[in-house]
């Protein structure tokens, strides 16, 4: 853990240059965020996709990067079993169209799985041979990258490789502690100090405000900083239904509470200060390799 949030440390100070290569410098007009949590069960994975089926729905080309190493279910969660994922693109010599799910709209999700625990065993040249393959997706709008859930080395690694990062919780007091604590790992590394927070499961809106008020408030006592408060997702029976038939929720039950509240975030994200990527996916994954190598 010491050693890569050395890395990570590195990575912020030195504007990255990895492969051999430099990162691309020029704006590429792609979104990168990172969406993550301070533990599971809070409904990020659910999140992440019925948000980046929205973004797409209003015109936005999205891809979901599903980074949950080993625990991935954003495929699940629109009814896909996928037969490969990033590690076959990697080392088994697959195209990206093979391993790609084209989910709802034409939003696009690729599945990691174990393929990032594979990084140390690429070589030079499958790296170029991979990072070529990925100029294909040089016209995203947004890259969703759904980390898993807690705090390691893995998420923080992913918070670094973004420059967005949205946390999710819920108004319980432990989910709150808990991002609370990932978000003080992040500032203490001197990864991110800034955050957009969603708050998932909320009663009504003034429940989400106040959750909200309290995490800001020791975040700006104890930790310096401020956040933004994205949005509310409603506590929705419609939600619970949709995952168990596997049908995103803004698809199944477009005009419940949670769906007309994930498209009330939509518009916040697109409506927002937008930050750019300077080096799009290429760079991106130049950054994993980085980090995970």
């Amino acid at each position: 853990m010491l050693d890569q949030a050395e890395r990570l440390r590195a990575l912020a100070r030195n504007n990255v240059k990895s492969s051999g290569d430099d990162v691309q410098t020029e704006n590429t007009g792609t979104r990168i965020i990172t969406i993550t949590s301070g533990k599971g069960g809070v409904g990020k994975s659910n999140f992440v996709v019925n948000l980046g089926i929205v973004l797409q729905k209003m015109g936005k080309n999205v891809l979901i990067l599903d980074a949950d190493v080993g625990m991935g279910n954003d495929d699940i969660l629109m009814g896909f079993l996928p037969k490969y994922n990033i590690y076959d693109v990697i080392l088994k010599h697959k195209e990206l169209e093979e391993v790609m799910i084209q989910g709802p709209y034409g939003m696009k999700l690729l599945p990691a799985g174990t393929g990032l625990n594979k990084l140390d065993e690429m070589d030079e040249s499958i790296r170029a041979l991979f990072l070529n393959k990925l100029d294909k997706l040089n016209d995203l709008d947004f890259i969703l990258m759904d980390t898993g859930a807690g705090i390691n080395r893995n998420v923080l690694a992913f918070i670094e490789c973004s420059e967005e990062l949205i946390i999710l919780t819920t108004p319980e007091p432990t989910s709150l502690t808990d991002a609370y604590s990932l978000m003080k790992a992040s500032v203490h590394f001197k990864i991110k100090d800034k955050a957009k927070i969603v708050i998932n499961k909320v009663l009504n809106y003034d429940e989400g405000k106040r959750t909200f008020d309290k995490f800001n408030n020791a975040s700006k006592r104890f930790l310096n900083i401020e956040l933004e408060h994205l949005g509310n997702i409603s506590e929705d029976l419609r939600v619970i239904q949709s995952v168990r038939s596997q049908k995103p929720f803004v698809i199944n039950f477009p005009d419940c509470k949670a769906s007309l509240d994930i498209e009330e975030i939509a518009l916040k994200l697109c409506g927002s200060s937008k930050k750019d990527s300077l080096y799009g996916m290429q760079g991106l994954f130049k950054r994993i390799f980085n980090i995970f190598s």
